[in-house]
């Protein structure tokens, strides 16, 4: 755009967007024109020109945001473009239109992320995180906020918004524990977050603080303290100006002095606020302030009128997919029919209910194990993240040895000095077995998610079918799985008894994805003492793997897996994988069948392992391979035998 052209644009800017603008908005107008005019980086003074967190009121229209990232995408100002998005998200959420909604923060995180500023990114995830929430989305809103908390707290530049997010994503995430009943743990996320907001000054999260924390106690029965809290949350929330903040505190106050008897100060509350949700314009609050005036009605022998206000909470909440909502009118109205002695009805509307919560109480068992997954997901990119930083390391290594290299070779041709280059020959060697050791870390590393990721998914899958006995006893050995490997991962060797019970505890796991068919036998020699026998951990995982994998998976019955050991000198162990597979020739035409080709990696780099360990011995290791057969000639699977040096 030339700068004709440019200002010109600048000149039509308050017509085209602004034109429904009147004379008390000018100073926010004008303000606006200076921040598009430079190209503002800063995101929060714009949106905050744009958006007041005060009291949840958006200053523009959907349109006029849409106008104003129409204009933003022409003058190629990014940050105007985020905004305009994130904006009329929260619109969209307001009128409870989720799904819009979460289409235009995705829209705005894309964005976000091409500005390389982690604060706006982080923002535009928490909004995206609370939208997911807001209709029970607890798997998305816990990626969403353990994301921005992730990418907040390793921020290098910990400015005050930065601080700010990092509080957010907290208090987001103890609503989740809210929504999955563990009070406690949600206390204890809502405290961090208020501390936070107090040290920052920050009303709007003190308040919002103040009201979860009231939220988790009322929950525990512990009705004096959330009173307490409410009163608490209400106070700043006035000072703020809040509608949004007031509803949701004479909702929780009605709430709360209704499960402690008190019916006359519960009906009070509601009545008061009930005029006030019906003008906010939100569904959302609108449902649940039905719900409750309805219960605060019920409470006080007003039938008939608990019987309208709790229908009208019970239609708004299905149609716009509030499950608590619906549970809560559901309840009351089952109660109000119980007390007109009207079974049928009372009858009808517990079974809603029971069934509305049925619902999502499954959906909640299975985010438990989703949540595992998901926070595997996180630790598989620190650990990518770790493997950069190993590889980067090896890398230093190498130039400072060849750095060396030269540095001694012009001494050495200066000089004819044999001290220095055998002391270069030392050097060298020492840097050339680090080198190894690293690469040995890194693959440990990427290794260690390669069966996890599976053995959640099955477990999940005895949880969906609510198999309980089942999922508690291979949770318990996928966790002593999960110990035993991160015991090992930074050592270099560990006991033969060490390595077997861990390679028991990966068949348990693997078997469970074979619906237990595999036969897996362990034979080891009564003489042979595995205490004192040393081999590097996990060696005989990717052996096992692919007698698994590619000699059983494609086999149908009387699948068999023997493992043994035994000495074959004074010096040398022989461990032997045996399977009754369909052999190697045969899994090699079926790999050679697919459309996806990979190489497998894993034997290899086990080699070189090997190769490693036993420099420190004078035997060398070996691994052979037999094809078994039967009497006829046909495969009968396969024999891994392979042998290392002890000490």
């Amino acid at each position: 755009m030339s700068k004709k052209g440019f200002l010109f644009f600048l000149l039509l800017l308050p017509f085209l967007i602004f034109s429904q603008g009147k004379e008390k908005d000018s100073a926010r107008i004008q303000s606006i024109r200076e921040l598009v005019k430079e190209k503002s980086k800063d995101y929060f003074q714009l949106d905050s020109l744009l958006y007041s967190s005060s009291n949840n009121n958006e200053f523009f229209t959907k349109n006029q945001n849409l106008q104003l990232f129409e204009l933003s995408l022409k003058n190629n100002y990014l940050i105007g473009q985020i905004s305009a998005k994130n904006n009329l998200g929260r619109i969209l959420r307001k009128e409870s239109k989720y799904n819009e909604s979460v289409k235009y923060h995705k829209e705005a995180l894309d964005l976000a992320k091409k500005s390389g500023q982690i604060e706006i990114e982080a923002f535009t995830l928490n909004l995206l995180g609370a939208c997911h929430r807001r209709y029970d989305d607890v798997r998305n809103a816990l990626d969403c906020h353990q994301a921005a908390l992730t990418i907040s707290k390793r921020n290098k530049n910990q400015t005050e918004r930065n601080t700010k997010n990092i509080s957010i994503s907290i208090n987001s995430i103890g609503n989740i524990y809210l929504s999955l009943q563990q009070y406690n743990l949600a206390l204890n996320e809502f405290e961090k977050s208020l501390e936070i907001s107090k040290n920052l000054d920050n009303k709007i999260g003190v308040a919002i603080n103040y009201e979860n924390i009231g939220f988790a106690q009322e929950n525990l029965l512990l009705f004096d303290d959330a009173i307490k809290n409410y009163k608490e949350s209400l106070k700043v929330n006035e000072e703020l100006k809040s509608t949004r903040g007031k509803v949701i505190c004479y909702n929780n106050l009605s709430s709360v002095y209704r499960k402690k008897g008190n019916s006359k100060m519960a009906l009070k509350f509601i009545e008061e606020i009930y005029p006030v949700a019906k003008k906010y314009n939100n569904n959302y609050y609108l449902a649940r302030t039905l719900g409750n005036y309805g219960a605060a009605l019920l409470h006080n022998d007003q039938l008939t009128e608990a019987e309208v206000k709790l229908k009208e909470g019970l239609e708004l909440s299905r149609k716009f997919r509030f499950r608590k909502s619906q549970i809560s009118c559901a309840e009351s109205l089952a109660k109000l029919y119980e007390k007109q002695e009207n079974y049928s009805m009372a009858f009808d509307y517990f079974k809603k209910a029971v069934e509305v919560e049925k619902s999502t109480f499954g959906q909640k068992n299975i985010s438990y194990v989703n949540n595992l997954i998901s926070k595997h997901d996180l630790q598989t990119k620190i650990n990518e993240i770790a493997y950069l930083e190993t590889q980067s390391e090896i890398e230093s290594l190498q130039f400072y040895r060849n750095r060396n290299i030269l540095i001694i070779t012009l001494i050495t041709i200066a000089l004819l000095s044999i001290a220095l280059y055998s002391i270069y020959r030392q050097r060298l060697l020492n840097n050339d077995r680090k080198i190894l050791l690293l690469e040995q870390q890194a693959l440990q590393t990427q290794m260690n998610p390669h069966f996890i990721f599976n053995a959640l998914n099955s477990i999940k899958l005895y949880i969906i079918n609510n198999e309980q006995k089942q999922a508690v006893y291979y949770l318990n050995k996928f966790s002593k799985l999960i110990r035993n490997i991160l015991d090992v991962s930074k050592i270099k060797e560990v006991s033969l008894k060490e390595e077997l019970a861990t390679m028991d505890l990966y068949m348990s796991i693997e078997n469970i994805r074979f619906s237990n068919e595999i036969n897996y036998q362990v034979d080891i020699n009564p003489d042979m003492n595995t205490d004192t026998i040393k081999v590097p951990p996990l060696i005989l995982q990717p052996f096992l793997e692919n007698a698994l994998w590619h000699g059983l998976s494609s086999k149908k019955s009387d699948k068999q897996i023997k493992l043994t050991a035994n000495k074959v000198s004074d010096t040398v162990v022989e461990v032997n994988i045996i399977d009754n597979g369909i052999g190697r020739n045969a899994a090699a035409k079926i790999k050679e069948g697919k459309s996806l080709k990979r190489k497998s990696v894993g034997i290899d780099l086990t080699k070189e392992r090997l190769k490693t360990f036993s420099e420190d011995y004078d035997d060398e290791f070996s691994l052979t391979y037999h094809d078994l057969t039967n009497e006829d000639g046909s495969p009968a699977g396969t024999k891994v035998s392979l042998r290392f040096p002890i000490a």
